[in-house]
């Protein structure tokens, strides 16, 4: 079974920046960086999306998504503090 090979985020950021900043055709720079195109079209695009927030790595959440995160777990305990009370009072 073959091995994933995984970039570091400078890299394809460097590889990004051939597209982008210095006119390369996709499959040009790929070929040059020894990467298939179809993934340095994926990166240009996530880069063009995400900004400062593309390329973050497995498990780390853009701020939006960990704001979400923070307020359905807020959401849950209040429910069950709610839920409380109610049984409390009654």
């Amino acid at each position: 079974m073959k091995t994933r090979k995984s970039y570091s985020k400078e890299f394809k950021l460097d590889a990004v920046s051939l597209v982008t900043d210095q006119n390369y055709k996709i499959a040009e720079a790929a070929r040059s960086l020894g990467i298939s195109a179809n993934m340095l079209g994926r990166w240009v695009k996530e880069q063009d999306s995400e900004g400062a927030h593309a390329f973050r790595g497995n498990g780390r959440l853009t701020p939006e998504q960990e704001e979400i995160r923070r307020l359905r777990e807020e959401n849950k305990r209040l429910k069950i503090s709610f839920s409380m009370r109610r049984v409390l009072t009654s």
